[in-house]
């Protein structure tokens, strides 16, 4: 039973921070260079099939070079790291579909950040780690990952 919890909560770590910190950057960058509500959208829908397929491939490969895993393990943590991926990205949809891209670019950032925060806090907890260091090493990767889709976006934008 220890090894299915392992390979559940693989995916999920790495489902939900790629769907996270992914879907973030591709968001920032498509309303930096674009300012296109439709692209945004397209883009996050992208994410959330193709994206979780790739990062659920990648996870399977990975898992099967680990010993001593089963094949149930190997597809739990599959499985997992596609559902995962896929609802997270998925979250986006709604401020972006519902509302101005001024305002729903915002609320996605906020929306990343707590579910970064949250989902940290819970890994550091379950691992003995400081809460606070978990938390801001995730969210300086998050800020990076913000301010350098921002400014690719705007070089697209001027030059292409």
């Amino acid at each position: 039973m220890n090894l299915v919890k392992t390979a559940i909560k693989s995916g999920f770590g790495f489902g939900l921070t790629s769907g996270v910190i992914t879907t973030l950057g591709l968001i920032i960058g498509l309303d930096s260079s674009t300012h296109s509500k439709l692209a945004v959208i397209g883009g996050i829908l992208t994410i959330a099939v193709a994206d979780a397929f790739s990062d659920a491939l990648g996870m399977h490969v990975a898992s099967e070079a680990e010993d001593g895993k089963s094949d149930g393990d190997v597809w739990r943590t599959t499985f997992s790291t596609f559902i995962f991926k896929f609802i997270t990205a998925i979250t986006f949809i709604i401020p972006a579909w519902l509302l101005p891209l001024e305002i729903s670019v915002p609320i996605c950032i906020a929306w990343s950040i707590l579910i970064l925060v949250i989902t940290n806090y819970y890994l550091a907890k379950s691992r003995g780690k400081k809460v606070f260091e978990v938390i801001f090493e995730h969210l300086f990767v998050a800020t990076l990952v913000i301010v350098i889709s921002h400014f690719l976006g705007k070089i697209i934008n001027h030059y292409f």
